[in-house]
């Protein structure tokens, strides 16, 4: 695989779990990194583990205002984007559609979806100008099954898929390219702090227990890593199950 020497990437979610492994992957591979999180201290945290390979900048990415100034900060500080990984994301409940909030419906498609868009509506320009750019999206297995989450959190990540897909369709003449990873059951925390449905949690047991290998985000990390890099310059708009082979069952 190519190294990523003089080249930018910015990974948003990168305080914990699979953002920051991402963070350190890049970095590992000689690019300076863009270390973007909600929390401004986990931003910190992973930037000072890279050391002068990266800077910390805390954004929230369901806010357009907050994103131009994330994008704003890496331009202003490294010139370029070469990079961008939309890792942020939460989780939602596990509810069903007729036990789900419009609370939580809206703040999980405001974030996941909303908020991929507009990191990538943002990064766009500046790829354009370049001429060159990749991007990866982190979607989930939910993405493409109806039962891996609740509605909220799986309405989300289908989102996710048409928009890498969109994306990968408009800009392929442009040198840029847009592809996803669908993790699996990884070791994170995204849902740590989650009280789950039960009556949708146990709807869910039998398609979840399929994956119930746990990845590391480092493994996650790695796909990214590939789709970014030239070995991979002729992947583009592809959905890659990253999951153990949860999908082919």
């Amino acid at each position: 695989m190519s190294t990523f020497d003089n080249k930018v990437g910015l990974v948003t979610g990168a305080g914990s779990g699979i953002g920051r492994a991402m963070a350190v992957a890049f970095a590992k591979a000689g690019a300076r990194v863009v270390v973007c999180d909600v929390n401004p201290d986990s931003a910190a945290s992973t930037a000072s583990e890279l050391g002068d390979a990266a800077i910390a900048v805390a954004a929230d990415i369901s806010d357009e205002a907050s994103v131009a100034a994330l994008v704003e900060t890496a331009i202003s500080t490294y010139g370029r984007i070469d990079v961008l990984c939309n890792n942020a994301g939460i989780m939602d409940t596990m509810a069903l559609p007729a036990d789900t909030t419009v609370e939580t419906w809206e703040r999980v498609l405001r974030i996941n979806l909303t908020g991929t868009f507009l990191v990538t509506h943002a990064v766009l320009p500046h790829m354009l100008r370049q001429g060159s750019g990749a991007i990866v999206n982190t979607a989930s297995e939910a993405g493409i099954r109806g039962g891996a989450a609740g509605v909220a959190y799986t309405a989300s990540k289908h989102g996710v898929v048409g928009l890498t897909r969109s994306v990968a369709w408009a800009y392929a003449k442009d040198g840029i390219r847009c592809n996803a990873i669908l993790p699996g059951p990884t070791m994170t925390g995204i849902g740590t702090n989650l009280s789950f449905d039960p009556t949708g949690a146990a709807r869910l047991a039998p398609v979840l227990a399929l994956g119930e290998s746990l990845a590391q985000p480092e493994q996650m990390a790695d796909a990214a890593l590939f789709l970014a890099s030239d070995a991979a310059s002729f992947i583009n708009g592809a959905i890659v199950p990253v999951d153990g082979g949860w999908s082919a069952a």
